[in-house]
């Protein structure tokens, strides 16, 4: 039975990039430097209206599971694509990364891949207007039980919550992952997604969980609270690894109460595109190789000042490499 060190359950988004200016934004109605839910008719009125598009398999732990199998994580990715041309494109990239896709494209049903729209204005912005598609179909019947039992960390992605489906797809991979020995975390993902379904997520990181990723709003949203610092402070009482990324400002990372806070160089970014989900690479690389918090910090923002030096939301640098240089490994 293959074991994999790193196993990865989220949306499979084709993202589809092009760069344009402010005045296209206008022009189209899209809201600059958010993510936006479209539905299916004017997610195909966006595509239509792109140029010279760069199409990556994406979604956000897929790019994280991306980022951990170039730094030689064995790793899988569970989500749902259509048998359709953009599925059959997304399935083959993610296998030709060496990331195994352990679902086959579904041939049933009307709803195509889930893709995502992303602009990218001069000042690196992206404003992204995604539909969900099929992803949003994703239960328990599409977690296979001998990889979520066999993976070392399981890492979970927060806009799948939005479907009771999904919810429960969740809690039972994390019990498998955690029965065979292993840890399982998630990413939060969305303001939004927390304050739609707060007490899920409460349960589920208390009960299930032994790490939890998530920016300032993300953490202050779970606890309804202005204060960050009370917000991790409440996150680290229920969940053993608490990691808050703060962008500009750095990470705060705190294990069963020792905090420690890694700064970042500051860099003007060239497309912001996977930032958080690089760093999650970077950070669970460390943890798996035991690394100190500290370490596990500076490899995650190794890898999002990568990421967001380039256009796509995947790494092109060696970061192994970079991490020798750096004296990390």
């Amino acid at each position: 039975m293959k074991t994999y060190d790193l196993v990865g359950i989220g949306n499979a988004v084709v993202d589809v990039i092009t760069q344009c200016d402010d005045s296209f934004l206008d022009h189209m109605g899209i809201e600059k430097g958010i993510m936006q839910l479209v539905e299916r008719e004017r997610g195909e009125t966006l595509y239509g209206a792109m140029t010279e598009r760069v199409q990556t398999p994406g979604g956000s732990v897929a790019n994280t599971i991306a980022g951990a199998g170039a730094l030689g994580m064995q790793t899988a990715f569970i989500g749902r694509v259509r048998d359709d041309a953009l599925g059959r494109f997304y399935a083959s990239a993610m296998s030709d990364h060496g990331i195994d896709f352990v679902n086959p494209p579904v041939t049933s049903g009307e709803m195509p891949t889930s893709r995502s729209m992303i602009f990218v204005t001069p000042d690196g912005e992206r404003s992204m207007n995604t539909y969900l598609g099929i992803s949003t179909g994703l239960g328990s019947g599409d977690v296979p039980g001998d990889v979520a039992g066999n993976a070392k960390m399981m890492f979970l992605e927060g806009y799948l919550f939005d479907q009771d489906a999904g919810k429960t797809a969740f809690r039972e991979a994390a019990r498998a992952t955690k029965a065979g020995g292993g840890m399982a975390g998630i990413a939060i993902s969305d303001p939004f997604c927390v304050e739609r379904h707060r007490a899920d997520f409460l349960s589920l990181i208390e009960n299930d969980l032994d790490y939890v990723i998530g920016n300032e709003a993300e953490l202050m949203a779970l606890f309804e609270t202005d204060d960050l610092e009370d917000a991790i402070a409440r996150t680290a009482a229920i969940c053993s690894i608490v990691v808050c990324t703060r962008s500009g400002d750095g990470v705060t990372l705190v294990r069963d109460g020792e905090r420690c806070d890694v700064p970042v160089k500051k860099i003007t970014p060239v497309d912001a595109t996977g930032a958080g989900d690089q760093f999650a690479a970077g950070f669970l690389f460390g943890l798996a190789r035991g690394a100190d918090l500290e370490t596990c910090g500076r490899m995650g923002n190794l890898c999002a000042g990568e990421v967001i030096s380039h256009i796509g939301p995947r790494p092109q640098e060696d970061m192994l490499a970079r991490f020798r240089s750096e004296g990390l490994i």
